[in-house]
């Protein structure tokens, strides 16, 4: 976002932020092949070049690649042929012809499935790309192996947890993968496991083949007027509801990112997680496995649902506790599920939950139909190809295309600006979901030398990254907040301090949004909080019109209390009778004796038991626990 100056002492510029598809030729695209190509590096040691995040897109216009940096660029628009060979290309698992065939179109591809790691770690060390699926495991020694010459890494599906993606961008290796191709063929399994678990379809194709006739036995329940909860409404849970309206259902979802038109327009009634849970006769998970969605449908959350209740899980087995998920089912509180992942695959034989005889399963079908495999096979042969020839890819993963020096200067803050987001995120409450974001950027610095995109970037990722399996950088920022139907507004404010740093203070606000902590509100209605970092550490100095000022290290305690003595001594005292250890706590306040915030740095995370403690002192009127 381009921020001009005034001659005025405060100058406000607001931008929305869009997500264009830059072209090949744009100075964007040809900064990624300079960054992927290593000349980044290089230039940082050439006399009387300066590299910032502005002037190193005209830098990369001005310089011409060596022979060892070059790729070939057959099956590009250009007729001209190439001295320089094709890029080797490894799949190193099983991929669809198409997406073979239109890699051969591209490179020289090496089909080598079941390589041992040793074996893997030859092969990359002569690999331009390398393709996996799953069963992989790209480690940082395989990309020490390569030693710098492997470019790109593609991931043919959706989670990545087998690629080290802090190696890779250590190493100047983009990673992408293939998000959207079985969105369908999962949806359409979710279906299937509904509608066969409803009517008791494996059990009675069991007792079948065992030589019995149990008609009565398996008398099933019908799903007309039944009530689904879609636990995450992205694409695939977007697809289920739109079937499962098709059968006559009510559908319902938690999603605190969905927007609420999408919803309207299927029908759905987005609502909290609490109201979905209680209210729904089957539930189906299509939410992501994140350290906030870690086992969440545990013992207490089965407790608050309506007995009876029928489960679904086509997403990530680690979201259920599956050892609650068997008590459950034993006191009847869930009467089935039918379950596609599980939390170690295969599960061992003799797993209770997998042996009970109200569960159904599947070894991990979801995404396992002709079509989608086909899909997902173009879907990464075109994201690793276009890598290759220096294209942004909208499905990259990681690789922030800034500048060495704008990075090591922005670092503190953009650490600063990601915590701040995290905090304002878990602040939001309720079914509307949130959808407008500003950042407020506070500097004495001209517009010109103040470079904001990574720091956009990161309150992207903090907003996103906590429930979803997104990740955020600044490749791929735009293009996710606006797939998840954000709106995210920046604002400068020039203020009179010493340029020597880059910026005073950033604010996050989210508007249009419930919050469960009424004391994060400003005067403006938005959840607000601002922070600034001191002494290279971040702080949270502002929660909505109160000023605290408080490290952003460990954990998070806000109380909203009476302002009155003895408040910091007894909350303390709670603490540390639970061996809790605080490590920064602050008081602000705006009238004396009136009412305050207390904001509490925890190293560790208290037990429900202390936050309900704390909850009951009489002069603390609200509290919250926020997760750094």
């Amino acid at each position: 976002m381009a921020i001009s100056s005034s001659c005025s002492s405060v100058k406000a510029v607001n931008s929305r932020w869009t997500s264009p598809s830059p072209s090949p030729s744009s100075p964007i695209t040809k900064l990624a092949v300079f960054r992927r190509h290593s000349l980044l590096p290089n230039l940082r040691h050439t006399p009387n070049i300066k590299l910032t995040a502005t002037n190193a897109l005209r830098t990369v216009e001005q310089t011409t690649l060596t022979e060892d940096h070059k790729f070939s660029t057959v099956g590009s628009d250009s007729d001209d042929p190439s001295p320089f060979p094709k890029p080797r290309i490894l799949v190193a698992e099983k991929l669809g012809e198409a997406g073979v065939n239109l890699l051969r179109e591209f490179g020289d591809v090496d089909c080598s499935y079941e390589l041992s790691p040793e074996d893997l770690k030859k092969k990359v060390a002569e690999s331009d790309a390398l393709i996996v699926r799953s069963g992989t495991k790209v480690t940082r020694e395989v990309f020490e192996a390569a030693k710098g010459r492997l470019k790109v890494v593609g991931r043919a599906g959706v989670g990545i947890d087998n690629v080290d993606l802090q190696a890779a961008t250590e190493y100047g290796c983009l990673v992408v993968n293939a998000p959207t191709a079985n969105t369908v063929a999962a949806a359409e399994h979710g279906i299937a496991l509904l509608a066969s678990m409803a009517r008791n379809v494996a059990q009675a194709d069991a007792s079948i083949k065992a030589g019995k006739w149990e008609r009565s036995k398996y008398v099933g329940v019908s799903l007309v007027g039944k009530t689904l909860a879609i636990m995450g409404f992205g694409k695939v849970g977007t697809e289920v509801a739109r079937r499962a309206k098709g059968l006559g259902m009510i559908v319902i979802s938690h999603d605190p990112y969905a927007p609420a038109d999408r919803a309207r327009a299927l029908g759905v009634d987005l609502v909290s997680l609490d109201q979905a849970i209680a209210t729904a006769d089957f539930i189906s998970l299509h939410m992501p496995l994140t350290p906030a969605t870690n086992k969440v449908f545990n013992d207490d959350t089965f407790s608050k649902m309506k007995k009876g209740v029928r489960l679904i899980n086509v997403a990530r087995g680690g979201v259920i506790d599956e050892d609650a998920l068997v008590r459950a089912l034993d006191s009847g509180i869930v009467a089935q599920a039918a379950l596609d992942v599980f939390c170690e695959e295969p599960p061992s034989k003799d797993s209770k939950l997998i042996q009970h005889e109200n569960v159904t399963v599947t070894p991990h079908l979801g995404a396992s139909t002709k079509e989608a495999q086909e899909g997902v096979a173009i879907e990464i042969a075109e994201a690793v190809a276009g890598a290759l020839k220096g294209e942004l890819s909208a499905t990259a993963v990681n690789a922030p295309m800034v500048s060495p020096e704008v990075l090591s200067e922005l670092a503190p803050y953009i650490v600063l600006a990601e915590k701040l987001a995290r905090l304002a995120v878990q602040l939001a409450s309720g079914g509307k979901g949130v959808q407008s974001i500003k950042v407020v950027y506070r500097s004495a610095r001209d517009p010109d030398d103040l470079d904001t995109r990574l720091l956009r970037a990161m309150v992207t990722k903090g907003i996103i990254e906590p429930i979803s399996d997104s990740y955020v950088n600044l490749v791929n920022a735009d293009f996710i907040a606006k797939q998840k139907g954000l709106r995210i507004s920046e604002e400068r404010v020039v203020v009179e301090s010493t340029p020597e740093y880059p910026i005073d203070s950033i604010q996050v606000q989210i508007s249009n949004v419930e919050s469960n902590f009424a004391g994060a509100v400003s005067d403006c209605g938005a959840i607000s909080i601002q922070g600034r970092v001191k002494y290279g550490v971040p702080h949270l100095t502002c929660v909505g019109s109160f000023s605290v000022d408080v490290s952003l290290e460990g954990n998070l305690i806000l109380c909203r209390q009476v302002d009155q003595p003895g408040m910091i001594g007894q909350v303390g005292n709670i603490l540390g009778e639970q061996n809790v250890n605080v490590n920064f706590m602050s008081v602000g306040r705006k009238v004396v004796r009136k009412q305050a915030i207390m904001a509490i740095g925890v190293d560790e995370e208290p037990d429900k038991k202390t936050l309900e403690r704390i909850g009951g002192v009489s002069a603390i009127e609200e509290f919250v626990f926020l997760k750094l």
